[in-house]
């Protein structure tokens, strides 16, 4: 697609974030086109630059399609340069401790008197209320909310494996953007957007809150769940491999046992109703278990596919790199590592009329576009140059 045909192509985005659920905000207005400036400390950067273990992917995915200028906010200098830049924004976007940009003289109340049409997208550990100046993260409202106690066996509660809330939380604060632009349309003036990671994560809880009051009994984990469909769970294949495979309906029913070739199951009439099956469960498992341990894992898999049951190998992150449905749909783009090396990342997981969002700008290096960002503010070279002997910038490269 066309930059200038992008959704987003002339908005200008500052983005003073860190970590997961700032940048993900600014990743989803990136990618539909916005010009988004991620506002990193002068000199060393966002310290998720550095990150290890889990971290260590934070800002190569989070950050593709933005600009990066480095700047000491702690100076008066510094805060000139984001002043002036603030004046040509569209929208600003934090997702710091409570009090942080006020202290920066960078708090609404300061910035919209500059630019009285700037959206201020504010992404907290939680919205307003008692909890408002906590400190929270993605684990500690998994935990608050029960989302970690649903997905873990009784007793044995257990974050999800990625930063679900914080991505979520992020995605929430940039609908909320595009709700507030809209407004402005009609308004003139901008206003303030509020997402929160707990009041996202208890948003994600919403549907086990109505099965509580509906059942009316404790509402017990995934793991411990008893499941409306008879067959909906993992199996091992003869070759060691989980598989899962679920079976929804009676037609379900009927198919697998055809393709499957068990005409004994598909003839006994007190298998012949999903309810029925239910109440068969402790004999029709074990049978079934044993049936599926007889056969590799590609005959499992391609029989489920024949029969257009749901299926799933038990996959990890890596063979997503592989994948047939991604490959072939154009969901994946390949992306510059901080090494030096490239891999294949998932795109936005949408489309415009048939279009996939394009990457622009690989991840950029420290202030990579400071320089130019300054230029176009009315800095002179002479001017940048003495910024950049002060540590005020840092004018990176790629």
């Amino acid at each position: 697609m066309n930059n200038d045909a992008l959704p987003l192509a002339g908005l200008r985005v500052l983005e003073f974030t860190h970590a997961v659920m700032g940048p993900a905000a600014g990743l989803v207005l990136a990618d539909m086109g916005a010009e988004v400036i991620r506002v990193e400390p002068a000199p060393h950067g966002d310290h998720t630059r550095r990150l290890k273990g889990f971290g260590t992917g934070y800002h190569t995915f989070f950050n593709r399609n933005k600009k990066s200028l480095a700047v000491n906010l702690k100076t008066a200098e510094g805060q000139e340069i984001v002043q002036r830049l603030l004046s040509t924004a569209d929208v600003l976007i934090e997702n710091f401790a409570p009090g942080t940009m006020e202290r920066l003289s960078l708090g609404y109340e300061d910035v919209s008197a500059l630019n009285p049409r700037l959206i201020y997208c504010r992404l907290k550990g939680f919205m307003e209320g008692p909890y408002e100046q906590r400190t929270a993260l993605d684990e500690v409202v998994q935990m608050m909310t029960g989302l970690a106690y649903m997905t873990g066996p009784p007793g044995q509660p257990l974050r999800a494996g990625a930063s679900i809330v914080d991505i979520m939380g992020g995605t929430f604060g940039a609908l909320g953007v595009l709700a507030a632009l809209r407004q402005r349309e009609q308004s003139g003036h901008g206003r303030i957007v509020t997402s929160g990671l707990f009041e996202t994560a208890a948003y994600i809880m919403g549907q086990h809150m109505a099965y509580g009051v509906i059942a009316g009994e404790p509402v017990p984990p995934m793991p411990a769940r008893v499941s409306p469909w008879a067959v909906y769970r993992l199996f091992e294949s003869v070759d060691g491999q989980q598989v899962f495979v679920g079976i929804t309906s009676d037609k379900h029913w009927e198919a697998f046992c055809r393709t499957f070739e068990r005409p004994d199951l598909l003839g006994d009439d007190t298998l012949a109703t999903n309810n029925q099956r239910v109440a068969a469960r402790e004999r029709l498992h074990p049978e079934l278990e044993a049936f599926f341990a007889k056969m590799p894992l590609q005959e499992i898999l391609r029989r489920c596919e024949e029969a257009g049951i749901p299926f799933s190998p038990v996959a990890r992150p890596e063979d997503l790199f592989d994948d047939a449905q991604l490959n072939a749909g154009n969901s994946l783009v390949t992306t510059a590592l901080p090494d030096g090396r490239a891999a294949k990342l998932p795109r936005l997981p949408l489309s415009l009329n048939g279009d996939r969002l394009e990457l622009r700008h690989d991840p950029p290096g420290i202030g990579q576009h400071t320089r130019e960002l300054l230029a176009q503010i009315g800095y002179g070279e002479e001017e940048i140059e003495r910024l950049c002997e002060g540590e005020i910038i840092v004018t990176g490269s790629s």
